[in-house]
């Protein structure tokens, strides 16, 4: 039985192939594998693309975020807002600089913060708003930053999943005055192993960033802040700019798939919402329907990969039960993270095998 790929890397390599190998055989032949002069392009390609005036790569979207942390003087006693229904390293983070998260629901036709809820849980406690840009979405920065200036307090977007995205023609790393992004092979825009990037127009911000992901100096054996070892390798730069020339047709395959999907399934199951003003970039094409395991039971038997993002909410994390919440706290989030399921998704996903997902799916339906 043909068993199709969830996230087609391979069929990527093999387009791209001479491009990687040649941009990969360079920096083996310079030897500058920490810092190379592909650093300094990628960063520059990047920046260039959000319209923000710096991108700073570092080691993995996880550093990324808690990079930004750390150049806010986040740290204990304070607060910062986030969701329960995402990925870990969005609270995680919080936690390693010692600050404490707080849980905001979700809106259901999203999935990303429900803005209504934010103004009540900002405490004099509260130094941030990190808000996750779920499944290739963006929520209402405008909304959230109006917030944020209001209370002076900062806004973080958490863009792992939604680089390539828009909103209201800006584009995604590019809306607040902190973004953060990961490179994850996965991801919209994916090296072959950990990375990730910080953006900003603010000038000091940027030499923060800089001096933290490499161990606290901008230059050698002068440390002016606790630091990491934080910074980005050379060879995953390189992978990163032979796949950038690609990069805006994969977007473009993205939503064209995304958008094919949702015309086949609305009838049968909850579909993703694309906000008004939004492109989505689909990084998970993500269903809801209420007997999401039986379901994803009978896709494999058919030789067709899904996947769960998230089985669980944080606030049901051992790790997080000191922060004292309880099942009930957030019914949206509690209910998407019982009901949610992803379908095979990638920009070389053929019309073929999307109809054979499709047609799994409405006999699914028929029978049950």
């Amino acid at each position: 039985m043909y068993v199709m790929q969830f996230i087609d890397l391979k069929t990527q390599y093999q387009q791209l192939k001479p491009g990687i190998d040649a941009a990969i055989q360079e920096v083996l032949s310079h030897g500058q594998f920490i810092m190379g002069p592909e650093i300094k392009e990628l960063e520059r390609v990047l920046a260039e693309y959000v319209q923000a005036t710096h991108c700073i790569s570092v080691a993995s979207g996880t550093d990324s975020l808690e990079i930004a942390l750390r150049a806010l003087d986040i740290g204990p006693g304070d607060e910062v807002l986030t969701i329960p229904f995402t990925w870990i390293s969005s609270s995680e983070v919080v936690s390693l600089v010692g600050a404490t998260p707080v849980f905001i629901d979700i809106e259901p036709s999203t999935y990303n913060i429900d803005v209504e809820q934010i103004e009540s849980k900002i405490t004099p406690r509260t130094k941030a708003i990190l808000a996750v840009s779920l499944f290739g979405q963006m929520p209402d920065y405008q909304r959230i930053n109006a917030i944020a200036a209001k209370h002076n307090i900062a806004v973080i977007e958490d863009a792992a999943q939604s680089f390539g995205a828009s909103q209201h023609g800006k584009r995604s790393c590019g809306v607040t005055e902190i973004a953060s992004t990961s490179f994850f092979p996965a991801k919209p825009l994916g090296c072959y192993g950990d990375g990730g990037a910080l953006f900003t127009s603010n000038d000091a911000l940027a030499e923060r960033f800089m001096a933290i992901r490499n161990h606290g100096g901008l230059k050698r054996h002068h440390h002016t802040l606790v630091g990491m070892n934080g910074r980005f390798d050379t060879l995953q730069a390189a992978v990163l700019l032979a796949k950038w020339p690609t990069f805006a047709w994969e977007v473009e395959q993205r939503n064209a798939i995304g958008a094919r999907y949702s015309r086949l399934l609305a009838d049968v199951c909850i579909v993703p919402e694309v906000a008004p003003g939004n492109t989505h970039v689909y990084a998970q094409y993500t269903i809801r329907v209420p007997n999401r395991d039986a379901l994803a039971t009978h896709l494999q038997s058919q030789g067709i990969p899904t996947a769960v993002y998230y089985p669980k909410c944080l606030h049901e994390q051992p790790v997080f039960e000191p922060l004292g919440y309880r099942w009930g706290d957030f019914p949206e989030s509690e209910k998407a993270s019982r009901e949610v399921l992803s379908l095979p998704m990638h920009p070389f996903l053929s019309e073929s095998d999307q109809d054979r997902v499709v047609a799994a799916l409405r006999d699914f339906f028929r029978a049950n």
